[in-house]
C-alpha cells in the first residue's frame, strides 16, 4: 500500500472519491452491449479507466475482459497482464474499438474474474463498468456474485468489487 500510494496525495484513510486503493492486481470487467456505445456512455467509461489507473500508478497485475468474461487480449486469457506504460496505452487504445457480444449482466464477467484470478496471498480490485442491466432481478446478480465472492471467517471478501454506472436511460 505504501509503495501505491507513494505518488498520491491521497487523503490519511486511504480511499480516494471513496474507493479504497489498496489493491495490487486490478481487474475491468466492461459491458460492451450496443447500447455502451451509442450513447455517450463509452467515452465516459474510457476517461474513468484512464482516471482509475492514474490511481493505480503501478500495480502488479491488470485484466481487462467484457460482462460475458471476454478477455480483451486473449494471449493474456488466464494472467496477468504487466502493468508498463506501453500496455496501459494498448489497452486505452485497444478499448476504442473493442466491442465483444454482451448480455448486459457483469455475472459471467465476474465470475471469470474471481475464478480464475482469486489468490489469498493477493489484493484485487474488480471494476464493473456498465449502463444498464436486462436481467430479471438486479438481487439475483447479488446472489450470484455473493456466491463466487464469499467472505472468509473474518469477513472478508476475496476481491473487493467496485461498480460503476453510465445509466442513459431514465424511464
Amino acid at each position: 500500500m505504501q509503495r501505491l500510494l507513494a505518488n498520491t496525495s491521497s487523503p490519511d484513510n486511504n480511499v480516494i472519491g471513496g474507493v479504497p486503493v489498496d489493491s495490487e492486481y486490478i481487474i475491468f470487467v466492461i459491458d460492451t452491449s450496443g447500447s455502451m456505445f451509442q450513447n455517450p456512455s463509452w467515452d465516459k467509461m474510457l476517461g474513468v479507466i484512464e482516471d482509475t489507473l492514474d490511481v493505480y500508478p503501478e500495480v502488479k497485475g491488470i485484466q481487462i475482459m467484457n460482462d460475458m468474461g471476454d478477455y480483451m487480449f486473449p494471449v493474456y486469457r488466464q494472467r496477468w497482464i504487466d502493468d508498463t506504460p506501453a500496455l496501459r496505452n494498448s489497452i486505452i487504445t485497444t478499448l476504442q474499438n473493442w466491442a465483444p457480444f454482451s448480455n448486459s449482466s457483469p455475472v459471467e464477467g465476474i465470475r471469470e474474474a474471481i475464478a480464475t484470478y482469486y489468490d489469498p496471498n493477493k489484493r484485487i480490485s474488480i471494476y464493473v463498468f456498465g449502463d444498464d442491466y436486462t436481467g430479471n432481478s438486479i438481487e439475483q446478480v447479488v446472489g450470484a456474485v455473493d456466491q463466487v465472492n464469499r467472505a472468509d471467517e473474518t469477513g472478508r471478501r476475496r476481491v473487493r468489487i467496485h461498480a460503476i454506472g453510465f445509466p442513459v436511460y431514465l424511464d
